[in-house]
Formats: C-alpha cells, sequence, structure tokens
C-alpha cells in the first residue's frame, strides 16, 4: 500500500455528530516487536492482524531488504522466512537512511544479536517527543556478553555478540523496547538469564508467549522478573496481534467529545488495563457488551475528584499503570468535561507541547512546565473552533484530530503523516461513522 507523502493533509468539518460500529487495528507497539522476532528462525513465521500503517509497513520493508522472505498471504497477513539474512546490507547506506527513520528499527540488534552474533544500527528517529535514550537496550547487550562502539560522528552503533552468555540483570528502567530487545537476544544465549525491572505490558506479554511457541523457554511472563533459559534454535510459528489499545482509547475519546454513540469491537478488554477506568474517572460511561465496547452518547460528562474533593490527576507509569500513550487525548477529552484535572506526563518532556493548538481553538488549559498540564473544563459551554495546525507526533496528532471533528467550523491539520504513522486509513474509517474529513 502506498503511503501519503509527507505534505499531506486533513480538512475536517467538525461539529458532527458520529454513530456506528468501528474495529480497532492491530496493535502497532506489538507489531514492531514480533516482526523483528521473525529474525530468530529460518522457519516460517506468521503474523496476522497487522496494521496498514507507515511505521509497520516501513519496518516489514526493512526487514526484506536484510533477506528475508515476505509473503503477503492476506491483507493483514504476512509469512515471513528468514532463512538467509544478508548481514552486509547493515554497512549500506540505503539501510542507513531507512532505519535512521523508525525508532522500531532498534528492535532487530537483539535478534541478530543472537543468531549473528554481530549486528550494527544508526541511531534510530521517530517521535519528536523528547530525548528517548537506548542506554537500556545496550546496557543489557553488555551484560549478556556483547561489546559495542558507537561512532558520534556518524550517529552508528556497531556490535559484537560472539559469546552471548546468560546473566542476572537490573534493568535501570522498565523500557518495553529496551525488554524486548534483551529477551529476544537472551533466548539463544547460553545458560540462563533473569531480568528484574522488566516491563510487562501486554504487548510484551505477547512477544514472550509467541516465542515460547517457538522453542524458547521463559519463565515470568506478565511479571517483572523474567528468567531466560537458553536454547539451540528456535522454530517457526503463527502470530495474531492484539487490538491496538490506543486505537481503543481514541476512539473513546472520539465518541465523548463529539457526543456521539459508538461501538467499539473486539476491544479485548482483559488486555486494556487502566484504560477503562480513567475514561470512567472523566465522567465517561463504558458498556461491556460481550468483547465488544459501547459508548453512549454523552451531552455532558464530570470529572471526579480524590475522595478528599482535591483536583483529579491523570499520570502516566510503567504498566499496568496507565499508558503515556494516551494522555493526549485524556487531555482532550477533558477540556469539554465539567471540573478540572491535571495531566501529569512524567516520561517524556515534549508531549504536551501541543496544547497551544488547543489552546487557539479555546481550550482552557494552563501549561504548568514540560511535563505538567491543568485542564479547565468548559461542560459544553462553548465549542472548540476550526484552526489550522500540524501534527507534532502521532498520538498529539490524533488528540487534534479529535478536537477538530468536534469544533465548530473548519480545520486543517497539516504534517499527517505523522497519524498515518499510528493510525491505519483513519480518515477513511472515520468517515463511515459520519465524520466529515477530507485528505488534501
Amino acid at each position: 500500500m502506498s503511503q501519503p507523502s509527507n505534505q499531506d493533509a486533513f480538512r475536517i468539518e467538525g461539529g458532527r455528530t458520529l454513530s456506528g460500529r468501528i474495529t480497532p487495528q492491530g496493535a502497532k507497539n506489538e507489531a514492531l516487536q514480533v516482526l523483528c522476532a521473525t529474525l530468530l528462525s529460518a522457519e516460517p513465521v506468521t503474523i496476522s492482524n497487522i496494521p496498514d500503517i507507515r511505521d509497520v509497513n516501513f519496518l516489514i520493508e526493512i526487514i526484506g531488504d536484510l533477506g528475508v522472505k515476505t509473503e503477503r498471504l492476506a491483507p493483514d497477513t504476512v509469512r515471513f522466512t528468514a532463512a538467509e539474512v544478508d548481514l552486509d546490507h547493515l554497512a549500506s547506506p540505503e539501510y542507513t537512511a531507512k532505519a535512521r527513520r523508525l525508532r522500531g528499527s532498534v528492535m532487530i540488534l537483539g535478534p541478530l544479536l543472537a543468531r549473528y552474533k554481530r549486528a550494527a544500527l544508526p541511531k534510530p528517529g521517530g517521535d519528536k517527543i523528547g530525548r528517548r535514550r537506548l542506554d537500556t537496550h545496550f546496557l543489557g547487550f553488555q551484560k549478556l556478553g556483547a561489546r559495542f562502539d558507537f561512532d558520534s560522528e556518524s550517529g552508528f552503533f556497531t556490535i559484537d555478540a560472539s559469546a552471548l552468555h546468560g546473566t542476572d540483570m537490573l534493568l535501570d528502567e522498565a523500557s518495553v523496547t529496551g525488554t524486548a530487545n534483551i529477551v529476544m537476544a537472551a533466548v539463544l544465549a547460553e545458560g540462563t538469564t533473569t531480568i528484574y525491572n522488566a516491563a510487562c505490558e501486554p504487548y510484551l506479554q505477547q512477544l514472550c508467549r509467541m516465542l515460547v511457541r517457538m522453542g524458547a523457554r521463559i519463565e515470568g511472563i506478565g511479571s517483572n522478573l523474567l528468567t531466560i533459559h537458553g536454547v539451540e534454535r528456535l522454530g517457526g510459528t503463527e502470530h495474531r496481534l492484539l487490538p491496538d489499545m490506543i486505537e481503543i482509547g481514541s476512539f473513546i475519546g472520539l465518541a465523548a467529545m463529539t457526543g456521539s454513540a459508538l461501538t467499539i469491537e473486539n476491544v479485548g478488554w482483559e488486555h486494556l488495563g487502566l484504560i477503562p477506568t480513567v475514561f470512567r474517572r472523566l465522567g465517561i460511561t463504558l458498556e461491556r457488551q460481550g468483547e465488544d465496547m459501547h459508548v453512549p452518547a454523552h451531552d455532558h460528562y464530570a470529572i471526579e475528584t480524590f475522595l478528599d474533593g482535591s483536583i483529579m490527576t491523570v499520570a502516566d507509569a510503567p504498566w499496568p499503570g496507565f499508558t503515556p500513550d494516551l494522555l493526549s487525548v485524556v487531555l482532550v477529552v477533558a477540556t469539554q468535561a465539567k471540573g478540572s484535572v491535571l495531566v501529569h506526563q512524567k516520561m517524556f518532556e515534549s508531549r504536551l507541547f501541543f496544547v497551544d493548538k488547543l489552546i487557539d481553538m479555546g481550550a482552557q488549559i494552563i501549561l504548568c512546565d514540560p511535563h505538567r498540564a491543568t485542564v479547565i473544563g468548559m461542560d459544553r459551554s462553548q465549542d472548540l473552533r476550526g484552526i489550522e495546525m500540524s501534527s507534532p507526533d502521532i498520538r498529539a496528532g490524533v488528540a487534534l484530530l479529535i478536537a477538530a471533528l468536534s469544533a465548530n467550523g473548519t480545520s486543517i491539520i497539516r504534517n499527517i503523516h505523522q497519524i498515518d504513522r499510528g493510525y491505519q486509513f483513519i480518515d477513511k474509517r472515520l468517515g463511515a461513522l459520519g465524520a466529515q474529513i477530507e485528505r488534501l
């Protein structure tokens, strides 16, 4: 599927009530992990429910360039066969250019080190949401016995892992991608590895269960202490991605802001953690209908206070805490609630810097510092107004899209390749619900 250019924009006619049913795409963050894991085996690995989005398609392209055979069996299903991997391609300008553009490319390191004992990677890109260090990845590789060099002039990492061996490690932070990378490196290492303070997100659990089906020996899945007994080789398997919890949360916010009744299909309730709880604290009713989630139309919704009457705070935290990827949506939803909330973005120092656009739209927000914003809800006493703006990153982009769909008048959102990186055909899918979105 060809992807839109960076010059694309959305024109949104806001103020329309939506209705209908929508199915969330496969999980983007899980896809980036399990696609890299296909490099661990020479046997076929089939992945289904793959979202057709820029970041995932780009990673599939990078894996294919390495010599992995990719066969699309269905629009959302690809079979990967990494029988032969061309490590010389790691030194090519093409690889350097592509890997720099995608932060998820860092997770090819663990599989390559495990299976081929060496790897290389330019400093990867991704969202402009503040400093996102890679120390956890490389400290973990070093603990396993790898040696790496970083050329500060070219921004290129080169890693030698000719003698990986199991060890005990305490991660400096519960990094999801760092944990995934270390797990993939350890599954073929000699001996036993224990990882304490490991991330335990549902997507990481999915990766571990997929690796177990391939023949890995992993204990403690779902906890922050993983024990990995190295094996000699891994085989093939089939794996289906979970629904994307960030899309589900985005659709909840969309329904609330536009006063719409929406049904989100097959949400995987058991994998949503605190997401339903946090939106209910904002006053949004969520009804469970089997595996579906129904969000009834809300004329008004009121933010709860803490038991002592103090202002509600919504903050991100490592799983099972609330995901940082939905704080942008929470902030937008609060603009039309009754009451106030403090949004505390602890993990990234630049993720709240889109609130100036919401203020221009008429929202009442105080940006306290790079990590905190206080939202004074307007209880629908005044509609947001359409403006022209630009999407700074994936999650802020969809939050601005939700604001524009609820606003009075026309909005233009530029730089929407950022939204396309994480949301599959979002204009067409929301258009089917009655949204007026035109891709310029």
